[in-house]
Order: structure tokens, then sequence, then C-alpha cells
């Protein structure tokens, strides 16, 4: 089976609180966009020859971390699984076209797509309640991509509601610098605070208001640290983005268009993405 894991961008981040667990508290809208990775999943009689526990595990396209592979996110979610249930012995394969460290949510996304392909492929029947729940043990990004639906998040990102926002018409430009974030950093760095706007409020205004009232929390440190991306951020809206944001805790960032704009140029040297939404 092969299935096509998507990515995430965040509008709107909010930190709200440091949490007894360790966690934060946020709050954002996670909205999926169709730049993708690559993940097959077979069965294989071989594999309980070949590697322990039942599973083989490979990658291509952008590298990740070859450790300790029992530290993959894919991995963790297959062993989440199998705890539970019986698995046949299998392939992964996992190609990846997502920026590693961006805020897209790639990780999250392949591990999500992993519980929904082997419930599917093993005929499991595990309902989307289960499948959160699985999802919320691999992840805190995780529970989004198994709904895959423009939603509100808050919690450690693994509480859920639906949005009704509709970006249909605008152009996408996604900008990534080749920089990779360490979001545990990133947290350290900030001051949880309540909004002054309430996020589920503001989005339901002119995407034209946006840009005075929707922040990503995350910018400000993020910014200081590396002013590549703020470049980034100011060349989307000069040229002409509507409204442009870090994702998550970066370092991709986009920009909403109500036209179609090649900025190959401006952005010679950078991973770019762009898609009608």
């Amino acid at each position: 089976m092969i299935n096509f894991p998507n990515a995430k961008i965040n509008i709107g981040l909010n930190i709200t609180e440091k949490r007894k667990d360790g966690f934060h508290t946020i709050e954002s809208i996670f909205y999926p966009i169709k730049l993708s990775d690559v993940l097959e999943i077979n069965i294989s009689k071989t594999c309980l020859t070949a590697v322990r526990n039942g599973f083989l595990f490979n990658t291509t396209g952008i590298s990740i971390d070859k450790g300790n592979q029992d530290h993959n996110i894919c991995i963790k979610a297959h062993h989440l699984l199998k705890n539970h249930y019986t698995l046949p012995p299998v392939h992964i394969h996992l190609h990846k076209n997502i920026p590693v460290g961006a805020g897209l949510g790639g990780g999250s996304s392949d591990a999500a797509f992993t519980l929904k392909m082997l419930n599917s492929m093993m005929k499991l029947n595990l309902s989307n309640e289960i499948l959160l729940k699985i999802a919320e043990e691999t992840g805190s990004d995780c529970p989004f991509f198994i709904l895959n639906k423009p939603s509100f998040a808050t919690g450690k990102g693994n509480v859920l509601f639906p949005v009704n926002i509709d970006l249909r018409g605008y152009f996408l430009v996604l900008v990534y610098p080749f920089i990779q974030v360490n979001t545990t950093a990133a947290y350290q760095k900030i001051k949880p605070q309540q909004a002054s706007k309430k996020l589920t409020k503001q989005i339901n205004q002119p995407i034209g208001t946006w840009k005075d009232n929707i922040k990503n929390d995350f910018e400000k440190v993020i910014f200081n640290e590396y002013p590549e991306i703020k470049k980034i951020k100011e060349q989307l809206y000069h040229s002409g983005a509507v409204y442009a944001s870090m994702s998550g805790s970066g370092s991709a960032v986009y920009g909403f268009f109500r036209e179609e704009v090649d900025l190959k140029t401006e952005f010679s040297h950078y991973f770019i993405w762009a898609e009608w939404l």
C-alpha cells in the first residue's frame, strides 16, 4: 500500500502556559497542505529473519536521522499498534519530501499515516477515536493528521476542534531556508502568556486583517536568532502576500497570495513549494 502523508501549516500560534508535565499549552489553527512524503508499507514474510520485531524500515529522499531507528516516529507508531494488536511482519519505506525541522509536521504526518495504513491493511477496523488515542501517544501533532482537516488545536496540539475556514482560491508559497530549528530549544526561550486577541475569533475575519491580528509567538525568538528567516517573511509581503507567517517553530515561512506568483528568483537558494489551495 502506498499513501502520501501531507504537511500542515500553522495559522497563528499562541503559547499560553507551561504545563506541569513539561509541555506547553498552545492555541493554533492547523491547516493541511498538499506537500507530501511517500509512504509504502508491504507485508513481508522475510522480515522476521531480516530484522528483529518483525519489521524492516528504510528511507530515501531528504536525509533524516539514521541513528537509533527505534526513535523514528513511524517505527514508534508501529510498535504502539503492535503492543495491542497482532501484526504480521512489514516492510516500511519512507521517501521524504517534506523538509525536516521546518514546522510543517512531516514526521507527525508520517506516523499518523502509518497508523491509518496499518489499520486498513490489517483490517483492524479501529475507529478514529482509538486511532487518535494511539496517535497522541506517538506525538503531540499526530492526532491532527488522523483527521487531517482544518482544526483549532489546543492542549499540546492534541486537542482538536473543527474550524470553518476555507482558503480555496488563494495561492500558497512556502519557503524553507534549510535551517533546522530545534523545537524543544525554541520553547525554552518562550515566555508563555495569554493571547491578547482570540485566535478563534480573528480567523473568521477577512484575511486582509490577519497581518495585524494573528501572530506566531515563536517568530520573535526565531527571527532574533535567524534574521534570514525574518527576511523571507518580509520578502513575501513585499511580493504581494496578503498574509505571511512562519509555520510552527520554523523555519519554513509561507504566504497567501490572491494570484499566482513565481518567486524562484527571489528565493533561488531555498526550497520552495507553491500550490493553489
